[in-house]
């Protein structure tokens, strides 16, 4: 009897001396309470400022700001997959529960949420509503609306959505004007309560009882700092400045969202596009055509100073713009085959003789930057993050390629041939042979415009020479995108943006589990466990040094795998306007942003 007693007293002393362990662990973990985040160290603004560095405080305010867009539309629904929808709608019309400054790498600061509290260890975040906030149509903003948008988006809407939002455990509504999101124990994602800040706030109102599925022309409500004006489908679509706009008057705001109205003409083609512009009937026509920039100097309203060309320099990344090849097709599974395709683009020749030398080649996905791998030495701490196998992978297949980028045309198409037929193709009759199944080795381009066409007709000559027959293929726009967002391809153009701050959108570029989603910017269709693992490793790095190494791993591991032929990049951004438009002077990291512009009244 003395024995239970002694055993059941000590037992009860150990839960006591756990419960105070686990409670000093608790008071331990350091709670924040703010209204700014970013993703490494603390934001540079503090908690009382002006403005943002790229906005001007002075601007003036009114006009008619006029842009333009290419094919039409058939939604006035930006999230889901269904439809297309109008350009402008996610960021003139909905909000998101906190700002991000793009004059920094990787900072957000309160919008819709005044305040956040999160832990060290990011692995909850708790958002308190300002009191102010408010839709369009004067219903306040509440905790009920952020866990409408945060259950409609996870389940239906966009790939990248129903991927960041599935890793959440649990959300709460802890009062009238505060929501808590809790992250999956086993996640150690410290972006992806930045994440769940940038999340759309869509007033549940007016898109519950299954109206978010829809993909239809019905004006759209949300608390941004324009509303819907005219909708001419497949032809314009204007914004209004909300006159009742509840964040007029946040630091954030100031300098921000001057013109009163934001009209969009669409077009069919690039080229009508173009003369449009030359002929006053918009503001801004970003350039990417070398050919088109140079004769542009030349125009008489250029001249005479009705347009204004505008070299603007960028600080991060400069992206990448390259040729992804659908790894889904058997014919480009094998990644020497991917890597003689690859060698045989002709930069030099196609930079000289269509773009007057004017481009950079592009080499990697973060070229310009700190972040790039191109021309450095592995790191101990990249090569212990990637691990020997894909060390000596990444050495093999990245040497070989700099070898063969280093010969001339002759040459390359020699080691091209060879690397052919090493892998079971012959040439007949001037045709490259899969020696088993006797299929010709013909691929096809998916290109929408002339633009396009001009690099594609002398890469298609170089295939030509070994027996590979492309296919180019020119669509509209609209087909363009269907079948560009359901895979349906062989070789492909895009660009994919890069940031200082690189975190979970590389899941929806290069993930595994993102290859078999509809809607997804994995074009290449990746699966490669080592480029998931680095993923993880950039988004769960705390400090900075760990960040950069899992960055330029990451480089590496895309570079090396052959997925995307590198075409080339902008030295700067090639920007005409009129000269009734003018930005500040201050740019973001991202160049020039259309939100901080005004009317010219000089």
């Amino acid at each position: 009897m003395t024995l239970n007693i002694k055993i059941k007293t000590w037992f009860m002393i150990l839960i006591i001396l756990l419960v105070i362990v686990l409670a000093n662990i608790v008071s331990a973990t350091e709670i924040y309470e703010q209204n700014s985040i970013s993703m490494h160290g603390e934001p540079s603004l503090g908690s009382r400022f002006d403005s943002y560095q790229h906005a001007d405080i002075n601007s003036t305010q009114g006009g008619t700001l006029k842009l333009s867009s290419l094919g039409s539309y058939d939604s006035m629904n930006p999230f889901i997959i269904k439809g297309r929808s109008a350009y402008g709608i996610r960021n003139y019309i909905f909000e998101s529960l906190l700002s991000r400054n793009y004059s920094e790498p990787f900072s957000l600061y309160g919008l819709i949420a005044e305040k956040i509290i999160y832990p060290e260890d990011r692995k909850w975040i708790e958002f308190h509503i300002n009191e102010k906030a408010h839709f369009s149509d004067g219903n306040k903003i509440k905790p009920d609306d952020v866990l409408f948008s945060f259950y409609q988006l996870r389940e239906f809407g966009r790939p990248n959505h129903r991927s960041y939002y599935s890793r959440v455990k649990k959300v709460t509504i802890t009062s009238d004007s505060s929501i808590k999101f809790l992250i999956n124990d086993d996640d150690n994602d410290r972006e992806l309560i930045l994440i769940l800040g940038l999340m759309p706030i869509l007033p549940e109102h007016i898109y519950g009882n299954g109206k978010f599925l829809e993909a239809n022309l019905d004006t759209p409500i949300g608390s941004g700092p324009y509303t819907v004006h005219k909708i001419d489908q497949g032809k314009n679509i204007t914004y209004a400045k909300d006159p009742n706009y509840w964040a007029e008057d946040l630091s954030i705001n100031n300098g921000m969202n001057n013109f009163e109205k934001i009209s969009i003409d669409y077009y069919l083609d690039d080229n009508s596009r173009f003369e449009a512009f030359k002929a006053g009937l918009f503001d801004l026509y970003q350039v990417w055509d070398p050919t088109r920039w140079n004769n542009l100097k030349s125009e008489k309203k250029v001249i005479n100073g009705d347009i204004r060309l505008l070299n603007i320099s960028k600080k991060t990344p400069a992206g990448m713009l390259g040729l992804a090849m659908n790894t889904r097709k058997e014919k480009l599974s094998n990644i020497n085959i991917r890597s003689a395709l690859s060698s045989l683009f002709d930069f030099e020749w196609i930079n000289k003789n269509l773009y007057h030398g004017l481009y950079n080649r592009t080499e990697g996905f973060y070229d310009n930057s700190y972040l790039s791998s191109v021309n450095t030495p592995i790191s101990s701490q990249e090569a212990s993050l990637m691990g020997t196998s894909a060390v000596e992978m990444y050495n093999t297949n990245y040497a070989n390629f700099k070898l063969l980028k280093k010969k001339n045309m002759r040459d390359k198409l020699q080691d091209a041939m060879k690397i052919f037929q090493s892998n079971g193709y012959i040439l007949e009759n001037s045709k490259l042979i899969d020696a088993k199944t006797q299929e010709p080795f013909v691929i096809e381009f998916l290109i929408s415009d002339k633009r396009q066409e001009k690099y594609a007709l002398n890469y298609k000559k170089n295939l030509e020479k070994i027996g590979i027959e492309l296919i180019i293929t020119m669509v509209d726009s609209t087909q363009y995108q269907k079948r560009k967002q359901n895979f349906d391809f062989d070789i492909i153009e895009h660009f994919w943006y890069a940031s200082l701050s690189p975190g979970n959108e590389q899941y929806f570029y290069w993930g595994s589990k993102s290859a078999d989603d509809i809607g997804s910017r994995n074009y290449a269709g990746i699966k490669d466990q080592n480029i998931d693992k680095m993923i993880d490793n950039l988004i769960a790095s705390k400090e900075k040094e760990d960040f950069i190494a899992a960055a330029k791993s990451l480089d590496r591991l895309l570079i090396s795998g052959h997925y995307i032929i590198p075409l080339f990049h902008w030295p700067h951004q090639w920007v005409a306007t009129s000269n009734r438009v003018k930005q500040p002077v201050t740019l973001s990291l991202d160049g020039y942003k259309i939100n901080s512009w005004s009317i010219n009244d000089e």
